[in-house]
């Protein structure tokens, strides 16, 4: 009898830095790879494919690409049919710069484009050099035709790309082009197929999610999109990222009490306590305008846990400026904080500023914050302790794996003792140690809910 041998499929290394939404397109571009039959893979040295999903949001990220790619130039010495590709916005805002300065690059192609990857390939396949960087005013049907995959109990979903912000120190606008949302049927339609797959908790992502439906693509607003996916059978938890303060309703807020599946925290980047500053940045906020809004949250949900982003040393700030956005920490007693130095972006509004502050300052500044940032978080955690927290149980904690982990509705992570050791479920957990980073505690049958 002849003996039949399976097509072996192809291999893909896939290396992604960034934000969610570098998650999430990588995701999808795993989900299309996958349709024509790549498997990934660990081991960039096994792989038919390589491609790097690229992020231009913090300093030299152009390097970190041009280095990162250099580690593969012996790979394709050694196997002339490896091709290697550059997406995610480093490669929106380089565009053929990137073939010209790498010889042994194939494919360069922007977030807009991460669907038409199985045409890129073909062209690559034809020994040709491509690049995808071209926008689409509107979301193609294929753009999301195949949707995030079910890797687990959590997932992102993405439900818009783009930004209409022009914050002065971003680069988003230029590399993700201006705001379209999605339809909400077919991010209810993902939501259903997640939860089909056993998925518990979605975390919904964009760019500026409060102006979800303002812009072309969307028929609803933001609080009745999270109700349509509230009402999805399967579907614990919902989760969304990222606010903008300028745009953050009231019926959102108010949506925290009267939706209980959606998570009691809210990450609502503020960058600046200084309102001279915030001017620069081009926020469209004040200082008075953003603490509004978080004693509102505060008053209204005494338990909700709030996260922020802040750059410190922006252009022009003062030692008066940054001892505003201290206070600003002592204020609201973040419950966990994403601190950077400014970094120049080309192209942005803020490179053209002059008054640019010295490294030194700018380094001694971050690190004070970020000690002080520490100490709150700990604070905070510690007045946990004795509390009966809901957790959605992750799996084996990597810490100890006779303990469980998990996350609370208020995003803390928390490793604990149970009997119950399968992922996916909600379970009530006393806790009984805080550490700065998360919690430790024991599974209990009944309790209160971050209370």
């Amino acid at each position: 009898m002849e003996n039949i041998h399976q097509h072996e499929p192809k291999k893909v290394f896939l290396e992604t830095f960034g934000c969610q939404m570098n998650d999430n397109d990588s995701d999808r571009l795993l989900g299309f790879l996958k349709d024509i039959e790549y498997i990934r893979t660990d081991k960039p040295e096994k792989a038919d494919l390589i491609i790097i999903n690229t992020c231009s949001i913090r300093d030299k990220a152009e390097q970190k690409v041009y280095s990162t790619l250099g580690r593969f130039k012996e790979l394709k010495k050694e196997n002339p049919g490896l091709i290697i590709g550059v997406g995610g916005c480093v490669a929106q805002q380089e565009g053929a710069t990137l073939l010209k300065r790498t010889p042994h690059l194939d494919i360069v192609f922007g977030p807009h484009n991460v669907h038409k990857i199985k045409e890129l390939l073909n062209e690559a396949g034809n020994k040709k050099r491509v690049v995808a960087t071209g926008f689409n005013e509107k979301i193609d049907d294929d753009e999301y035709a195949i949707g995030p995959s079910a890797d687990g109990i959590k997932a992102f979903i993405s439900i818009m790309r783009g930004c209409n912000n022009f914050c002065s120190y971003c680069i988003v606008p230029y590399t993700r082009g201006r705001e379209v949302s999605r339809k909400s049927a077919d991010i209810i339609s993902d939501a259903q197929r997640l939860a089909s797959s056993g998925v518990k908790e979605v975390s919904l992502i964009g760019q500026n999610v409060n102006s979800y439906g303002t812009s072309g693509g969307g028929d609803v607003s933001f609080p009745e999109l999270l109700r349509k996916i509230a009402r999805v059978d399967g579907i614990e938890r919902i989760r969304f990222i990222t606010s903008h303060p300028k745009d953050i309703s009231e019926e959102l807020i108010y949506l925290f009490k009267d939706e209980p599946k959606l998570c009691r925290h809210i990450h609502l980047p503020v960058q600046s306590g200084s309102n001279s500053v915030l001017k620069a940045m081009r926020r469209g906020y004040t200082r008075e305008e953003y603490l509004s809004k978080i004693m509102l949250l505060k008053r209204l949900y005494p338990e909700i846990s709030i996260s922020s982003d802040i750059i410190v040393g922006f252009p022009g700030e003062t030692e008066a400026d940054y001892e505003d956005t201290i206070s600003l920490l002592k204020a609201v007693r973040f419950d966990n904080l994403f601190s950077f130095m400014y970094s120049v972006r080309p192209g942005t509004k803020a490179s053209e500023f002059t008054d640019h502050l010295p490294l030194e300052i700018k380094s001694e500044r971050l690190h004070l914050l970020q000690e002080l940032q520490k100490e709150i978080t700990f604070s905070r955690n510690l007045e946990l302790v004795g509390k009966t927290l809901e957790v959605l149980v992750e799996g084996q904690s990597r810490i100890d794996p006779n303990e469980m982990t998990g996350r609370t509705t208020c995003n803390r992570i928390v490793n604990f003792t149970t009997e119950a050791r399968g992922s996916g479920s909600l379970v009530d957990v006393v806790i009984t140690n805080a550490s700065p980073n998360s919690l430790k505690g024991i599974h209990n049958e009944r309790g209160n809910i971050c209370s």
